[in-house]
């Protein structure tokens, strides 16, 4: 189980990446405008079935390299520590400008929404290079892996499902929220600054 110290950092740094506008916030708060948040559900169903087999593949693919070739560990922290801060450096210079979803194209069938949202989380590439980057080294390779890797995809469960519920519940009063000024640049800024922060932590860890 990740020590108090590691879920200390990975809590709120995944809280903050998590609620930051993305594809999948976006597509939450659209459809809970347009079809209602009891449907949307369907969808956080399907992106969450998506995100946790990211998150699994991520974490048993380079902990197995690790356990293999334990030098590799080093140059490993070191290149997600790096990618790390240079999501959070994009992340401060971004405009933060809202995705658009075209909510009239919406297929409201169970199975559509479902893969829907499933399709959305396993096509993502920055989802992956994210969870790639950043699981890995929040994993001790001398402890069982399974009891670690379920800590952590239990946080990252609660937070994407708090998250998505609030961007479909939030409807028109979030999107209100974050067009206004400079709001969702702000919440990127603070998002890179952890990002940024955690990759050095990882990379000098």
């Amino acid at each position: 189980m990740p020590d108090y110290a590691v879920l200390a950092v990975f809590i709120p740094t995944f809280f903050f990446v998590s609620i930051t506008p993305g594809m999948c916030m976006t597509l939450a708060m659209t459809l809970g405008m347009s079809v209602g948040v009891r449907k949307t559900l369907w969808m956080m169903l399907g992106e969450l079935v998506g995100v946790a087999l990211v998150a699994i593949a991520a974490v048993l693919g380079v902990a197995s390299i690790m356990l293999n070739y334990p030098q590799v560990f080093d140059l490993l922290k070191w290149v997600g520590g790096g990618y790390l801060i240079y999501i959070g450096i994009n992340m401060w210079r971004a405009k933060g400008k809202m995705a658009v979803i075209d909510s009239t194209q919406v297929n409201t069938r169970r199975a559509s929404l479902i893969s829907q949202g499933f399709i959305t989380a396993i096509a993502n590439p920055k989802g992956w290079a994210f969870m790639i980057s950043l699981l890995p080294p929040f994993i001790n390779v001398d402890n069982p892996v399974g009891p670690q890797l379920g800590v952590l995809l239990g946080i990252i469960m609660i937070t994407e499902s708090v998250s998505m519920l609030a961007y479909a519940s939030g409807g028109k009063s979030l999107r209100l929220f974050l067009s206004r000024g400079d709001n969702i640049r702000w919440m990127n800024r603070i998002a890179g600054s952890l990002m940024m922060l955690v990759g050095v932590w990882l990379a000098l860890d």
